[in-house]
């Protein structure tokens, strides 16, 4: 992977994603969206660790926290894209979770689908978040993507992303403290995501009708 023209800096916030190549799906049954959170969480510390195929997050190996490499505040995981909300912890730390989970998610998924070559399009796509309304909002852009895209009707019936996380105050391995500090309660949070979900439909309507158009 080519290294980056501008480096994450320690301490902020980014927006991280990226998609199938070629559009396609990056993810087929449950196992697989399993897998890419099991992933996640085992590569946002650093060493010493069991094995991946010995590691559980409920299981005998307590991970030491002072040792993260960022802190996951936001997720959601799409049929063929992936977004991700990191704050970096340790230096180039955003580079290596990402770039290791997408390896080794890649030789899962080749190997279980009995596939070849490239699952991710390129260098993931980041986004530095500069003000605390922009980190709110683009947690809401996340956690919105299932429902704007008509994957589901009601957000808490999504079980990958961290929405279900938030709005019911489930413990996970998000932060969500950055996010929902914010907020005077974990309800005012919820009724802020879905205040939008109409404005999120019609913007994925239009984005469809738009492409229509050119096709």
């Amino acid at each position: 992977m080519p290294s980056r023209t501008i480096p994450f800096i320690s301490g902020q916030i980014y927006h991280a994603y990226n998609r199938g190549t070629e559009k396609r799906r990056i993810f087929e049954t449950q196992r697989d969206y399993q897998r890419f959170l099991k992933t996640l969480n085992y590569y946002r510390f650093e060493g010493p660790k069991p094995k991946f195929s010995q590691f559980s997050p409920n299981g005998p190996f307590k991970p030491d926290l002072s040792k993260k490499i960022v802190e996951i505040i936001a997720y959601c995981l799409m049929p063929n894209h992936f977004h991700l909300l990191l704050k970096q912890s340790k230096d180039k730390g955003i580079t290596e979770i990402v770039s290791k989970l997408s390896n080794s998610y890649t030789k899962y998924f080749n190997i279980k689908h009995n596939r070849t070559g490239l699952l991710f399009q390129g260098e993931f796509k980041s986004v530095l978040i500069e003000s605390d309304e922009q980190l709110i909002h683009v947690s809401r852009y996340i956690h919105l993507n299932p429902i704007a895209s008509f994957l589901v009707k009601n957000l808490n019936d999504y079980p990958w992303s961290s929405y279900k996380e938030y709005v019911n105050n489930l413990k996970g391995f998000c932060a969500k403290e950055d996010i929902l500090s914010f907020f005077k309660s974990i309800k005012s949070y919820e009724q802020f995501c879905l205040d939008q979900v109409s404005y999120a439909q019609d913007l994925e309507r239009i984005k469809h009708a738009l492409i229509d158009i050119d096709e």
